[in-house]
């Protein structure tokens, strides 16, 4: 009787199974390989585009611009304030409004110099809004408003300050909502909303200071699409 043994041909099957499993693993990496190369090329293709600089006539370059400008007055008052009053609570605004805008400010700046823009422009301010002044723009404080917050004394400097920022805050918010209007790139979208957030609350937090202190808030500016009227105060 010829006797048989299974394992030759289980050695067989085992020869050529193997080479074919390894083919498969080799196509399915290759595969694998070229969707990721696929993918990173289109990614690259798409962050060329979205982080292309803004041009020097853009809404991003010029609300950076003007809203430094804007911001810069704000720490100016709030510097002030904060150095000469007496009230714990407008000492905390004062410092919140000083340290917040000075570090957008700083945001803005940067921007400009990645997109290698200068930090001033040609235009006149706000002409990227469509609203172009020859004068201060709207919510501005006049240099002798400002003065009389060095010398008041400290409870009525405090009143004026309040009296000041709330039409400074107002007139922000309609630039803000301006850019978010027009732009698409993340961080000017983070900033013009932050913004926009912030300094609705502060109006509040301010309009009832004043009302605790017996004062009647000023009347409220629009706080949504661009300013109307004239723009010089």
């Amino acid at each position: 009787m010829r006797s048989t043994s299974p394992l030759p041909t289980a050695t067989k099957r085992g020869e050529g199974s193997e080479p074919s499993r390894s083919r498969r693993a080799l196509v399915l990496v290759g595969l694998l390989v070229g969707v990721f190369l696929v993918g990173a090329a289109l990614a690259s293709f798409y962050l060329s585009l979205s982080y292309r600089p803004p041009g020097e006539d853009s809404a991003e370059a010029g609300f950076a611009r003007d809203m430094a400008v804007h911001h810069a007055q704000a720490v100016q008052m709030a510097e002030i304030v904060q150095r000469r009053t007496e009230s714990g609570e407008i000492r905390l605004l004062a410092t919140d409004i000083a340290l917040t805008q000075q570090g957008q400010i700083g945001q803005m700046q940067g921007w400009l110099a990645v997109w290698r823009l200068p930090q001033t422009g040609d235009e006149a301010p706000m002409s990227w809004m469509g609203h172009p002044t020859n004068g201060p723009m709207p919510g501005m404080a006049t240099p002798e408003e400002i003065s009389a917050l060095e010398t008041l004394p400290p409870d009525e400097a405090d009143e004026q300050f309040l009296r000041l920022l709330i039409p400074h805050h107002e007139a922000a918010i309609p630039m803000a909502e301006a850019v978010l209007a027009e732009t698409d790139r993340p961080e000017v979208e983070q900033l013009a909303s932050a913004i926009v957030a912030s300094q609705r609350n502060e109006i509040q937090i301010m309009k009832d200071l004043l009302r605790s202190r017996g004062a009647v808030p000023p009347a409220e500016a629009p706080t949504e699409g661009a300013p109307h009227g004239g723009h010089e105060h």
